[in-house]
C-alpha cells in the first residue's frame, strides 16, 4: 500500500506540474561574460543583465554598494540594472538570489576593459601558429602570472540569426602561463602593458575568427545598406567567417551592452581585393558597434595590414595590389571618430601573412590608447602621414603630418617611386630633407608630377618619426592608370 501511495503521488505531481507548468521556478541564468573573475569598467555604471521566469523577483547584492537592488524581471522573463562601480582595487562580490537561485560571482574586478576583434592575425596566440611563430614565447610566458589582468575568449561560432548569448568559450580566468598561451598575443601584450602602466586591473575580451571578412562582423541592419542579405537555405556550418552577419550574430551581439572602455581591430587581409568597398563597410561597422553598445563614440583603434607577397608585385595598378587597401585604412581615419591606426610597414614577413612581431603591434595600438585615451600626451602615437608636395629642382619634396620631431631612417631611403605627366613610374633616389621633407628625384623623370611609397604587395618601410613610427604607404596622385617603368 505504501508503495502505491508514493507511485499515486508521483503521478499526481507529475500532472501538476504538466497542468501548470508556470508552478515550476527556473532558475536565473546570467551571460557567459557576466562571472565571477571578470573584470567591469571601473569609475562608471555598468549593466548587468539575465534572464529568468516572468515577472521574477530578484534580488541583486554587490559588495560595493550599502544596499540589494531590488528588480523584477519583464514579461518575457529579461531583466537587467544598472550598477555604480567605483576605483576600488578591492575584489568584489555579487550575489543574485530569487526563489530558484542562489548565484555568488568572486573575484571581480573594477578596471579597464577592452575588447579585441579581427581576423587570423589578431586570433594569432602567443604560442603561435605550426611554423609561424610569436616572437619571445618562453619569457612572455613565463612572466605572464598577474591577478590584476583578466582574459575572455569567445570561440569561434556562427549564426544565421542575433543569439542573447554566447555558445562556446573561455571563461574569465586570470592571466597565467597557462591562460595566456592561447590567448590573442596582440590582446595580451595590449592588456599586460596597459596594466602595468596604469596600475590598476585590466579586463581583456577576446573574440576573432581568421579568414573573416568584415561582412561576417557586420549587422544585418547596418549592412542591408549595401547588400541584399538573405541567409534561407545557406549551410553555414562552413565558412562561418566568409558569411554576411554570421559574426556579428554568435560573437558581438552577445556581449552588448557589457561595458567597455574601447575596442581593438586587426582585420582587412580578407578584404583587400575590394579597397573602396571596406572604406565603406569598416566605418559603417564601427558606427553600428557604438550605436548597439550605447556608450558613445567609445576609442576604436585598429592596425593596418603588414606587406605580404601576396600574389606577387606584378598587378601595380591594381586593387590586388595591398597598397589600396592600406590607403583605404589609412583614410578610415578620418571617416571614423575617435579612431587611432597601428602602421605595420616594417614588421612584415615576404611569406608569413602572420607576422611574428605582435608585442609591436601591440605597442602602437597602446601608444593610440595611452595619448588619446588615457592624456599620456608625450607618448608619441602617430605615425607620420603625407601631406602635401612641391616642385623643387626636376625633383618633388614630399612634407608630412605627425613629424613635429623630424624624419628618420636607419640607412637609406627606398622603395620611392617618381612619374611624369606619362603615369609612368620610375624608381627614384630619396633623401631626407631639413630632418622634416623628403625630397624625392629620379634622372628618367625630369618633370614630376607624382610620388609614391611602397606602393606593392610586399616592400619593407624605411620611413619613421624620430620615435620610430613607420609611415604608411602612399601616392600623392590618384590615377587609376599608373604603370611601373620596366626594369
Amino acid at each position: 500500500m505504501e508503495i502505491m501511495r508514493k507511485t499515486t503521488l508521483i503521478i499526481l505531481v507529475a500532472t501538476l506540474n504538466i497542468l501548470f507548468p508556470q508552478s515550476i521556478k527556473a532558475e536565473v541564468v546570467l551571460p557567459a561574460i557576466v562571472s565571477s573573475n571578470m573584470v567591469l569598467q571601473r569609475n562608471t555604471t555598468v549593466v548587468l543583465w539575465g534572464w529568468s521566469d516572468a515577472k521574477e523577483e530578484i534580488s541583486i547584492e554587490v559588495s560595493c554598494l550599502k544596499e540589494p537592488i531590488n528588480i523584477k524581471a519583464d514579461n518575457d522573463g529579461n531583466w537587467r540594472i544598472d550598477v555604480k562601480t567605483s576605483n576600488s582595487k578591492n575584489p568584489q562580490t555579487i550575489k543574485i538570489k530569487s526563489k530558484a537561485s542562489n548565484i555568488v560571482l568572486e573575484n571581480i574586478l573594477f578596471g579597464e576593459v577592452w575588447l579585441c576583434s579581427g581576423q587570423s592575425n589578431m586570433y594569432q596566440p602567443i604560442k603561435g601558429y605550426d611554423g609561424q611563430p610569436t616572437f619571445t614565447p618562453n619569457m612572455t610566458i613565463a612572466k605572464s602570472r598577474n591577478p590584476n589582468l583578466r582574459l575572455f575568449s569567445v570561440d569561434r561560432v556562427g549564426s544565421k540569426i542575433p543569439l542573447k548569448n554566447i555558445e562556446k568559450y573561455t571563461p574569465w580566468q586570470e592571466a597565467s602561463p597557462e591562460s595566456i598561451l592561447n590567448f590573442s598575443a596582440i590582446a595580451y601584450f595590449f592588456g599586460q602593458q596597459l596594466q602595468e602602466t596604469l596600475g590598476c586591473p585590466v579586463g581583456m575580451i577576446h573574440t576573432s575568427w581568421g579568414g573573416s571578412l568584415i561582412e561576417a562582423w557586420m549587422s544585418k541592419e547596418a549592412l542591408s545598406a549595401y547588400q541584399n542579405i538573405n541567409l534561407d537555405g545557406v549551410d553555414i556550418s562552413k565558412k562561418s567567417n566568409r558569411i554576411p552577419t554570421t559574426l556579428f550574430n554568435s560573437m558581438i551581439n552577445p556581449l552588448v551592452p557589457f561595458k567597455i572602455k574601447g575596442m581593438l581591430w586587426y582585420q582587412g587581409e580578407s578584404n583587400r581585393n575590394n579597397p573602396e568597398s571596406y572604406k565603406k563597410l569598416f566605418p559603417a561597422m564601427v558606427k553600428d558597434w557604438r550605436s548597439r553598445w550605447g556608450i558613445g563614440d567609445f576609442p576604436f583603434y585598429y592596425v593596418q595590414i603588414a606587406p605580404f607577397i601576396y600574389n606577387g608585385n606584378k598587378e601595380y595598378n591594381s586593387p590586388r595590389n595591398s597598397a589600396f587597401i592600406r590607403e583605404a585604412q589609412l583614410e578610415c581615419l578620418d571617416l571614423i571618430p575617435n579612431s587611432g591606426i597601428a602602421i605595420t610597414m616594417d614588421i612584415g614577413e615576404e611569406y608569413f601573412i602572420h607576422p611574428p612581431k605582435k608585442k609591436e603591434v601591440a605597442d602602437r595600438l597602446l601608444y593610440n590608447a595611452l595619448n588619446q585615451t588615457y592624456n599620456f600626451k608625450t607618448v608619441d602615437y602617430a605615425a607620420p602621414i603625407y601631406e602635401s608636395s612641391v616642385l623643387k629642382d626636376s625633383g618633388m619634396v614630399i612634407k608630412f603630418k605627425n613629424a613635429e620631431t623630424g624624419l628618420y631612417t636607419h640607412d637609406v631611403l627606398e622603395g620611392f617611386e617618381i612619374a611624369g605627366a606619362d603615369k609612368v613610374f620610375y624608381p627614384a633616389d630619396a633623401k631626407i630633407l631639413n630632418r622634416k621633407d623628403v625630397f624625392v628625384k629620379s634622372a628618367s623623370v625630369p618633370n614630376p608630377v607624382a610620388v609614391r611609397y611602397a606602393w606593392s604587395n610586399w616592400v619593407v618601410g624605411t620611413l619613421f618619426d624620430t620615435n620610430l613610427l613607420p609611415a604608411s604607404s602612399f601616392r600623392t596622385d590618384t590615377w587609376e592608370d599608373a604603370t611601373q617603368a620596366k626594369k
